[in-house]
């Protein structure tokens, strides 16, 4: 069997610590026998060759702009096979004026309520016994809790629920939303799966992230 093979994509806003975040992701990979290939430009996604050749595409870059050459080859890629995965920002606050990565990806970031710090809830869907959570029980996390825009077609396998108590707004009004934190998606014959957990690297290295993110890694690599 040949080696799996994995691009990892890194850049955009500091904050969001992307190569700190992009060398976890490459630490679990390579701990699945993953030959994993690390990046800083985005330049990475117009070898479409490479990317169609490849068995997972991670982009942890926030707040950026991509070419629509840069773009389509992802979109290409993952739809004729090609896994996606990413946390936070890194995959859904990318490309703000990119509609057709947002459309891939399943969701966009639009707000996060009391900004870092806030303490939640993560609700597993059990019910749903999907590998990436099952037997996951459901966790607290002090972090930013992200408000986002969701395609309705995802698959949704955890949720937190707003307003939170010290994080209200103008949202508040509309009362209790459940809001999707972890999903999966299916983009051409590609496997999409996201977290909105993921301010700072820290917040995924904590049990059970780090569980989720290795079985969610895998599942869009359909291992």
């Amino acid at each position: 069997m040949s080696t799996r093979s994995a691009l990892i994509v890194w850049g955009g806003w500091d904050g969001h610590e992307p190569e700190n975040v992009a060398n976890l992701f490459a630490s679990i990979l390579s701990g699945e026998g993953f030959d994993v290939e690390v990046s800083n430009t985005l330049d990475s996604f117009l070898d479409a060759e490479r990317l169609l050749s490849l068995h997972l595409i991670v982009p942890v870059w926030t707040m950026g702009r991509i070419s629509a050459e840069q773009c389509g080859g992802v979109l290409a890629a993952v739809a004729s096979g090609v896994g996606l995965a990413g946390s936070h920002g890194g995959m859904c606050d990318s490309f703000r004026d990119n509609t057709d990565w947002q459309f891939m990806t399943g969701g966009q970031w639009v707000a996060h309520p009391g900004n870092d710090g806030v303490e939640y809830r993560i609700e597993i869907r059990r019910e749903l016994r999907h590998p990436i959570t099952d037997g996951i029980e459901d966790f607290d996390v002090k972090s930013e809790q992200y408000y986002m825009h969701v395609d309705p077609a995802v698959q949704v396998l955890a949720t937190t629920t707003f307003p939170t108590p010290g994080a209200d707004g103008p949202h508040s009004p509309n009362g209790s939303v459940r809001m999707p934190v972890i999903w999966t998606k299916r983009w051409g014959e590609g496997r999409v799966f996201y977290t909105s957990l993921g301010h700072q690297r820290d917040v995924l290295e904590r049990a059970p992230v780090p569980e989720l993110l290795r079985r969610g890694l895998l599942w869009s690599a359909k291992d």
